[in-house]
């Protein structure tokens, strides 16, 4: 079985009912949706009018030199010598006359012209603004899921994945309207108005055109679900594409350094080999419905064809006579002829156009249902129903029995307890991955405690404000994420109306200042991608200041001065330990140095804390912490 036969199929059910999730999309954009839909049926109708009016005036009356109908004459501006009495054998218009028919019809059609390029340009812009506004409101709703979901769907998932869902998928909430409503009707209503015109002629075309549906409908019920599973694996490879484009640039400067070039373009190619191949294959089956429905169709328009030439040769009356007389068309002649092909000719191109349209309908609900994916994600972490505030007055962090896995089955965290009051700095120590990091993003509800609960004061972290909590808990991460922008403006990222002198303030304590104002700006100076004209130490303290900046009563410093020399080291912690007398401040560090000023060490090893206290308590016990302090140092302390 080949990949795409693997993929999920979508029924026809489906794709209504991903339609119909749209409208809350549609809904605040319904007025302009409708003035967009009236204006464009009133101008659609206008121009069938116009349309059967002309052909009618060209046709019969300046080709052959028939007289006008009283409204024709009435448009054209000209007198009742113009206009037919009724009577039989009555004389055609005169070369004079039939010139000046031809002039009126130039100057009305230049008129007319005019009208509709006016119209033309401003309905694109009109349209073009709905559909963006709809796409913007799912965009925007996408991005907000994705950043309430929690870290452990992002820790497992790829970004450009994420990526591709909000900027490419998400367009698909507008050209499911397009391609599934507007286009659709649009070919339907012009199709049904040109088999009513055929049937006025003869009833013979509607047999006919029974007869095409039957094939048309085999060769759609066979190919369409080739089409939808390719269409979902072309979106899910050019989506892994992307990925892959996103983390090389991501990583560039590991590639560089590792001499891995060859293998990066290896296994691009290697990506992009695959969406290609999906893309054409999708593309393949779709050219091959349209040459099926293409054959059905024109094979139908060439019988009837024949036909109307046949008829037409007998100058045989028309089926409803009467009624197509108002058109000049009681009998089959040359004009009625022309008419006739022309509207088979429309009901075979409406046909290969609805197929064509129901074909990149697939594709749009395999993107809308990717689109959707987030939107019906639940987060892990729920906002209360009746939030209470945080303290006013912190006085301690606790955790009790405190228990987490990522997977149900490998505990990462295992009846943590600790205590941090405030005004002390806790130092949480261990090897890798013995849960450390995991301890602080519980603190920031970036994941749920599986057991046990987190107290501020003497209120559960689950009763807060998820916001409201993460306003007053600040962190410097390890990776010292900074943006193509001021220095300024990194540091007080997020908070756009904080004054230069606290942004100063803020980097004085973390020992930024000095080298900010050596560089050619001061802190007006723009930096590079990810802070790329930085040394590591150097955004390293900019990520500190940012913390520091928010002035929030919780602080969390993630190996704060892994890349400071020892006396940058002292200074920033000396400014960290007198800045948060009433705070209550935790350090994620491997560094002694960093470790032994801490009022508390939280020794953590296999998800349990091992050992709790001082550096002189924690070494005199001769335990896990002695250990560690010895390997550190290479001696016995």
């Amino acid at each position: 079985m080949s990949a795409a036969d693997k993929q999920d199929s979508i029924p026809i059910r489906e794709v209504f009912r991903l339609a119909l999730r749209c409208w809350p999309y549609y809904r605040p954009m319904l007025k302009h949706l409708l003035t967009f839909l009236v204006l464009n049926v009133l101008m659609a109708a206008l121009f069938m009018g116009i349309y059967f009016v002309g052909y009618d005036l060209i046709e019969n009356k300046i080709l052959l030199g028939d007289r006008l109908q009283p409204m024709q004459a009435t448009i054209l501006m000209v007198g009742e010598e113009y206009v037919t009495t009724g009577v039989e054998d009555e004389p055609p218009l005169t070369d004079e006359q039939r010139k000046r028919v031809r002039l009126g019809v130039i100057v009305v059609a230049a008129m007319l012209w005019i009208y509709f390029a006016v119209y033309l340009a401003a309905a694109t812009y009109y349209h073009a603004w709905i559909f963006q506004q709809i796409n913007q409101r799912l965009r925007v709703e996408m991005l907000g899921q994705v950043e309430r979901l929690s870290l452990r769907y992002h820790s497992e998932s790829r970004t450009g994945d994420a990526m591709y869902r909000v900027y490419q998928d998400s367009a698909t909430v507008v050209n499911i309207l397009q391609f599934l409503i507007f286009t659709p009707l649009r070919l339907v209503l012009w199709g049904m108005f040109s088999v009513v015109v055929l049937l006025f002629f003869s009833p013979w075309f509607g047999l006919i055109i029974l007869v095409a549906a039957i094939p048309i409908t085999y060769v759609m019920r066979r190919l369409i679900p080739k089409v939808r599973q390719f269409a979902q694996l072309a979106r899910e490879t050019n989506s892994d594409l992307t990925s892959r484009i996103q983390e090389t640039l991501a990583a560039i400067r590991v590639v560089k350094a590792n001499a891995a070039e060859q293998e990066m373009m290896a296994r691009f190619e290697r990506d992009s080999k695959t969406a290609l191949d999906a893309a054409y294959n999708f593309r393949y089956y779709m050219s091959v419905l349209m040459l099926g429905v293409l054959f059905c169709s024109f094979t139908a328009f060439l019988v009837a064809e024949y036909y109307m030439a046949t008829w037409a040769l007998a100058e045989k009356a028309t089926f409803l006579g009467g009624a197509v007389a108002l058109l000049g068309f009681a009998v089959w002649n040359l004009g009625a002829y022309r008419s006739a092909t022309g509207r088979g000719e429309e009901i075979s191109n409406s046909i290969w156009d609805i197929a064509y349209h129901w074909s990149l309908v697939q594709d749009l609900a395999i993107g809308l249902k990717r689109a959707f994916y987030f939107i019906d994600m639940e987060p892990e972490v729920d906002e209360p129903d009746d939030p209470q505030d945080f303290p006013a007055k912190l006085e301690r962090v606790r955790y009790e029995s405190t228990s987490f896995s990522y997977q149900t089955d490998i505990p990462v965290l295992s009846g943590v307890d600790l205590q941090a009051a405030a005004g002390t700095v806790t130092a949480i120590v261990g090897g890798t991955g013995s849960g450390k990091s995991t301890l602080m993003s519980l603190l920031l509800r970036l994941y749920d405690p599986s057991d046990g609960r987190i107290l501020i004061n003497d209120t559960d972290l689950r009763d807060l404000g998820i916001g409201d909590l993460r306003s007053n808990v600040a962190i410097a991460l390890q990776q010292n994420v900074l943006f193509a922008m001021s220095v300024a403006d990194n540091i007080r990222y997020g908070q756009d109306d904080i004054p230069e002198d606290k942004v100063v303030a803020a980097a004085k304590i973390a020992c930024a200042d000095d080298f900010v104002r050596e560089m050619p700006k001061g802190y007006d100076t723009e930096l590079g991608e990810r802070g790329g004209k930085l040394s590591t130490g150097q955004r390293q303290r900019l990520s500190i200041a940012r913390a520091v900046l928010r002035d929030t009563p919780i602080l969390i410093l993630d190996e704060p001065t892994a890349s400071l020399d020892a006396e940058t080291e002292q200074r920033v912690l000396a400014n960290l330990a007198e800045w948060g007398k009433e705070r209550v401040v935790f350090i994620i560090t491997h560094r002694l140095s960093t470790i032994r000023n801490a009022d508390q060490i939280a020794f953590l090893a296999d998800g349990v804390i091992k050992e709790l206290g001082t550096h002189d308590e924690l070494v005199q016990a001769q335990g896990a912490y002695h250990a560690f302090v010895a390997a550190e140092t290479g001696e016995d302390d």
